[in-house]
């Protein structure tokens, strides 16, 4: 009962405490330890008592030894100090101190109790998580950031991001500690950086956490191609898949049968692992896919030629040879020769061989020819590590031909053409070559008319038999074919006279003259007719 009238007595007199200091503010944080003290007075002090103000006061601890503590975790320290343990956060509240010396003194203290920030929560909705626990983000998807923690008061959170060498803030939020990255970028990879911060206790907590944003390759799948070592003897297969981020990763294999050979973009292999027609397949992963994988293969084969078998040159003039290469893989290299005998020289570039290249495709130029210096074969060769090709070439170096004896010639034999053809026109139709000439010379000129008489032998009277009626048949009708052979014959005292007329001009003139001399031969033919009936 006398501690209770004490209590009583002590809630009056904080009700006046007219006396009594300002109030002081303590800030502490759970699980940790404070010391509250009473006034601002050092030294020996007189009695003192600590009390908890709720709705009504509350004993704590007092240096009067006949009264306990509250609780274990309340003691006095040097000066009347309170000191707490372990705070809790039902510890916050308002506490005071009473001093009884020559007189009571009253000091009221507010304690605040601050918690959390011991653990700070961050959530990024990431697309996935390598192995070291780096988060990774397609490029062109949506990252939501979150950060949270389970302080007293409620904290306050900044998030900063970090591109290159300074930070930037992407601000702060007391209510909402939550936002969103729409079309993640390159530029957007980097460190994010959550800092929450206790505003009563002052305490700051950071996390940190990097994002990598990705993309896949441009291309559907790899590139795969093949080339020789810059010491010729090993052969370089590479698998292209560029245009991604991270790089990709490859796997080689032998086909058939899937025999690994190696993990690299670049795969090396030796002449004993070559052969004809052998296949070699590559295929890469990408973190973002595809699965499971794209690949390409690579064959390595032999060259093949294609040339013209024969070119022909005219002497002091050019003449090119075009090498055409297919089917190499690795592609060939391209050699001239003149020979193939040992040791084998190849041709080298000059001011009279001009050796070009483009791609698989190689062209020699020989200017100025000549018979002694380059007639005969030519030998395009082409090899890889794979095998080797010839094809052979040869070369006709003739001299140039005389255009103006060509031409004479071939007038001459136009000419001799034109006076073989007139020849056999006028040898078998004269008359119409005389017509033809007439057309040329005029209708004015005189008819001319040559007689030719050719005298033959008389020939012996044959005997008529009256016996023999068909011989005399036969005589007379060979008389009638013969007259009808030669209708110009005309019979003149027993001679043959063969007339021959060549006319200029009119030719129904030339049939009247003809006419007229039969006529006067007829009347000297009867005219003998009669003679020889008269008697003897």
């Amino acid at each position: 009962m006398a501690g209770l009238s004490v209590l009583l007595c002590l809630g009056a007199l904080l009700a006046r405490q007219g006396s009594a200091d300002l109030e002081t503010v303590a800030i502490g944080e759970v699980h940790e330890n404070i010391t509250l003290r009473c006034g601002s007075i050092s030294g020996s002090r007189g009695l003192v008592t600590w009390y908890r103000n709720d709705s009504e006061p509350a004993f704590l601890v007092s240096s009067n030894s006949s009264l306990p503590p509250a609780a274990p975790r309340f003691s006095l320290e040097d000066a009347g100090a309170l000191r707490i343990e372990a705070l809790r956060l039902e510890d916050d509240g308002n506490y005071t101190c009473q001093e009884v010396l020559n007189e009571t003194h009253w000091f009221p203290v507010r304690l605040q109790v601050a918690s959390g920030l011991a653990h700070i929560e961050v959530n990024i909705s990431a697309t996935g998580t390598l192995p070291n626990g780096t988060l990774y983000a397609a490029r062109g998807s949506q990252v939501d950031f979150r950060c949270c923690s389970a302080a007293q008061p409620p904290p306050e959170v900044e998030w900063w991001i970090q591109t290159h060498s300074t930070p930037e803030s992407l601000g702060k939020n007391l209510s909402a500690n939550s936002f969103t990255l729409m079309l993640m970028s390159q530029k957007l990879q980097g460190n994010y950086t959550c800092s929450a911060t206790n505003m009563l206790s002052g305490r700051q907590r950071k996390v940190t956490t990097e994002l990598l944003v990705y993309w896949p390759p441009s291309s559907a799948a790899p590139q795969c191609s093949v080339a020789v070592s810059s010491e010729s003897t090993t052969l370089e297969l590479t698998c292209n898949w560029d245009g991604g981020y991270p790089d990709p990763t490859f796997l080689w294999t032998e086909e058939p049968g899937g025999m690994i050979m190696g993990n690299s973009k670049l795969q090396t292999l030796n002449l004993s692992q070559l052969s004809e027609g052998k296949k070699f397949k590559c295929v890469g992963s990408h973190i973002l896919g595809p699965e499971p994988g794209a690949s390409c293969v690579v064959q390595i084969s032999s060259p093949l030629l294609t040339s013209q078998p024969m070119k022909t040159c005219f002497v002091g003039g050019s003449v090119t040879f075009t090498c055409q290469v297919t089917g190499a893989n690795p592609p060939a290299r391209i050699r001239w020769l003149r020979n193939l005998t040992q040791p084998e020289a190849a041709i080298q570039p000059s001011s009279r061989h001009v050796i070009t290249q483009q791609g698989q495709s190689s062209s020699l130029t020989i200017h100025n020819c000549s018979q002694d210096l380059d007639g005969g074969f030519y030998f395009c060769r082409a090899d890889n590590l794979i095998g080797v090709r010839a094809v052979d070439i040869w070369l006709s170096v003739k001299e140039p031909m005389n255009i103006g004896g060509i031409v004479g010639t071939v007038v001459s034999l136009l000419l001799l053409g034109l006076a073989i053809v007139s020849g056999l026109m006028l040898y078998y139709s004269p008359a119409f070559c005389w017509k033809a000439g007439s057309t040329f010379r005029g209708q004015d000129m005189g008819d001319v008319m040559v007689l030719v008489d050719s005298e033959e032998e008389e020939e012996e009277e044959e005997e008529e038999e009256e016996e023999n009626k068909e011989d005399g048949a036969e005589e007379m009708e060979q008389e009638t074919d013969e007259a009808e052979e030669l209708p110009k014959e005309i019979s003149k005292h027993g001679r043959v006279h063969r007339v021959t007329a060549l006319v200029n001009g009119n030719l129904d003139r030339m049939g009247n003259g003809l006419q007229e001399f039969q006529d006067d031969s007829d009347g000297q033919q009867s005219d003998m007719v009669q003679e020889e009936d008269k008697p003897v």
